[in-house]
């Protein structure tokens, strides 16, 4: 069927373009007055014409306006399953993502990655590892996008086991050592860079007969993330000399080298060249490395003029976060009051930055000034954070947040943590000192002590702690 509206002559297969353009620009409202007229119409709502619906509502960010046209639906196919997981999944909704996925008749390696990708996505990297395994034992074939998805899961949990049974995974399936889909190869050596396995990562790197900007910038930030500045910017001139087209992540790559190597001179050269020589307009993330880098080396002075030049700049919470990171260390009150200020205009909420504030008072013996802060911050409703620290074992994560009795190892684990203040007391340390240890360390840490006087030890101990 086919007639003329206000949006012009349209019939099923126009619907459908307009529909797509509405889902690629977001266009929710724009979205459900095209929907509206193609049903005053009477246009038929075939399979077609429903996929593209569901899948657009999804895009847009109105997963519920997705499910009521999904339910109407007489027919379905896979297509419109899947894209009510992926609908489901981008907003969030993991447990409804899930309820569609397992009513599905029929599961293939889209649906799978679909919700992979959503636990992925959402945090969950965890739940997301154990449904690629689920996926594998159901003999389900991954695509490169099931493989990037479960990399980038590995990496940030920076579980480099799992990580490699992925690289062997996909070795297997190509047949051949050398990976030559650019997509699956860059997200491998940032896995690599994100675990800490340099070497895996340059090996990649330098047998690999295909390269882009994203596989030079991965590893040239993973230099940058693991403490090798010198080596982030012998890639960046090897990406000079082969004419490799740098970009703003290239450059918040090396200055971040610069900024942890204490590489000041080379900084600011790089930095004062992006535009000139470049064309690369610096970002607030730009100014932020440089600023931190300035910090370290107590010229937070020049950092402050920095940011007031800085081009739309000033009201960036990085760049005042790296002054305020600066003037902790340095203990530089004035400064420290003034970025925070700043921040606290930016983001009200950040309880973080008050603690900082507060503990700079507390340095300087500012007691008066340290309550305040922390007053505003029960005034504002804000409280600290729990630190949390982990640590994977046999794949299994162990989780410790602040004053933890959760651990099936906890009594254990405090026995092991009191040894070790005694331990310090009797070498000489104060008891204070001794005892803001003990409330201080991360309770991951005695528990790695445990495991290490365990006697199957060498059989399953690997461990990784962030805080």
């Amino acid at each position: 069927m086919q007639s003329e509206c206000g949006f012009g002559f349209m019939d099923e297969f126009s619907l459908v373009s307009v529909v797509h353009t509405c889902a690629c620009l977001g266009e929710l409202e724009l979205l459900r007055r095209v929907h509206g007229v193609g049903i005053v119409i009477g246009l038929e709502f075939g399979v077609v014409v429903c996929n593209a619906l569901v899948d657009a509502y999804g895009k847009c960010g109105d997963p519920d306006g997705a499910f009521l046209v999904f339910s109407r639906m007489r027919e379905k196919d896979i297509v419109s399953w899947t894209s009510m997981v992926v609908g489901y999944a981008r907003a969030s909704r993991l447990e409804d993502a899930c309820l569609i996925f397992h009513q599905m008749p029929i599961k293939n390696t889209v649906s799978w990655t679909a919700l992979i990708a959503g636990f992925a996505q959402n945090g969950q990297g965890s739940e997301a590892l154990g449904l690629f395994e689920q996926m594998m034992k159901e003999s389900i074939v991954p695509s490169a996008y099931t493989y990037v998805t479960v990399l980038s899961a590995c990496a940030n949990l920076t579980l480099i086991e799992r990580g490699k049974q992925v690289h062997g995974y996909i070795t297997r399936s190509i047949n051949s050592n050398t990976i030559n889909n650019l997509f699956l190869l860059n997200s491998l050596i940032d896995m690599y860079c994100k675990c800490g396995d340099m070497a895996s990562a340059i090996r990649l790197f330098e047998t690999s007969k295909v390269k882009d900007v994203i596989t030079w910038n991965a590893i040239l930030t993973g230099f940058a993330q693991n403490g090798h500045g010198h080596e982030s910017l012998s890639v960046f001139k090897r990406m000079l000399k082969a004419k490799v087209m740098v970009n703003h992540v290239t450059f918040l790559g090396v200055l971040s080298a610069c900024s942890h190597g204490g590489l000041l001179g080379e900084a600011l050269a790089i930095f004062y060249s992006m535009e000139r020589e470049f064309g690369v307009i610096p970002r607030s993330d730009h100014y932020a490395a440089l600023i931190d880098l300035l910090g370290r080396k107590n010229r937070l002075k020049e950092a402050l003029e920095l940011i007031l030049t800085a081009s739309k700049g000033s009201d960036h919470v990085g760049i005042w976060g790296a002054l305020l990171a600066a003037c902790k260390v340095h203990g530089n009150l004035g400064l420290a009051e003034k970025a925070a200020k700043a921040l606290f205009e930016l983001e009200p909420k950040n309880s973080g930055r008050y603690v900082m504030l507060s503990n700079i008072y507390a340095a300087a013996g500012k007691w008066d000034d340290a309550s305040q802060v922390r007053e505003l911050m029960t005034q504002r409703g804000l409280w600290k954070n729990a630190a949390l620290s982990w640590i994977d074992i046999r794949n299994i994560r162990h989780e410790f947040f602040a004053k933890d009795k959760c651990h099936y190892q906890t009594e254990q684990i405090h026995k092991m943590l009191h040894m070790l203040v005694n331990h310090m007391t009797d070498f000489g340390a104060e008891d204070g000192h001794s005892n803001q240890c003990a409330r201080d360390v991360p309770l991951s840490y005695p528990f790695q002590a445990i495991l290490k006087l365990a006697p199957d030890n060498q059989q399953f101990y690997q461990a990784s702690d962030r805080l």
